[in-house]
């Protein structure tokens, strides 16, 4: 089923280019969830659709409607999945991991599905990719890489629609804390490690 999502994500994306909410981050968020799935169980028909559809509307980041993306992005899936004959609790099952993924929603996710695909998204939130995604975004919002004079916001408010840095401490590093299963928590150590060393000589090297 990948690919008929696949395609769908593309037609409703419309070109759009998103560096950081592309076809492979769709991709490793299905591969990481399978991974955890082995261990922590789950419908995998239900997830793979979640996992591949969970961005499916996608507004920028600095967009009045990001807010509304999840919900936005499960009301669109389950008319698509509807329409191509997927049992309705399935379809309940995939508007509501979907809806669940989103950080600043808050919602807690009530099934094991949920969580699998909140954990597996999040999971893309951390390590090098973390990194790496959180510049691209950062950069897609014109803000600024760090804070020249206080990167680590001493002596400020901490603000990351203006500084990159600073989307460490407003979510990334909670982000992992907000892991449901043991699989995932095991998962996003070393993600974690390899972020704080990054910072460590970020500011090593920014120092001056």
């Amino acid at each position: 089923m990948s690919a008929a999502y696949e395609t769908e994500v593309l037609r409703a994306w419309r070109g759009q280019v998103d560096g950081a909410h592309d076809v492979w981050h769709l991709r490793r968020v299905w591969g990481l969830a399978q991974a955890i799935a082995a261990v922590e169980g789950g419908d995998l028909a239900v997830i793979e659709a979640a996992c591949f559809l969970h961005d499916i509307v996608n507004p920028p980041k600095d967009s009045p409607q990001r807010k509304q993306a999840a919900a936005l992005s499960a009301a669109h899936a389950s008319a698509f999945l509807a329409a191509r004959g997927m049992a309705p609790a399935q379809v309940a099952g995939v508007a509501h991991a979907i809806e669940a993924h989103s950080f600043s929603g808050g919602l807690t996710p009530r099934t094991i599905e949920a969580q699998v695909v909140q954990d597996a998204d999040r999971l893309e939130a951390l390590g090098a990719l973390g990194v790496a995604r959180c510049f691209n975004v950062s950069g897609q919002m014109d803000a600024a890489l760090f804070h020249g004079g206080d990167p680590m916001a001493q002596d400020r408010a901490l603000d990351d629609r203006a500084y990159a840095l600073d989307h460490f401490e407003v979510k990334l590093l909670r982000v992992a804390q907000t892991l449901n299963t043991g699989t995932a928590r095991e998962m996003a150590k070393g993600r974690v490690d390899f972020m704080l060393a990054f910072r460590t000589q970020l500011l090593a090297e920014i120092t001056l």
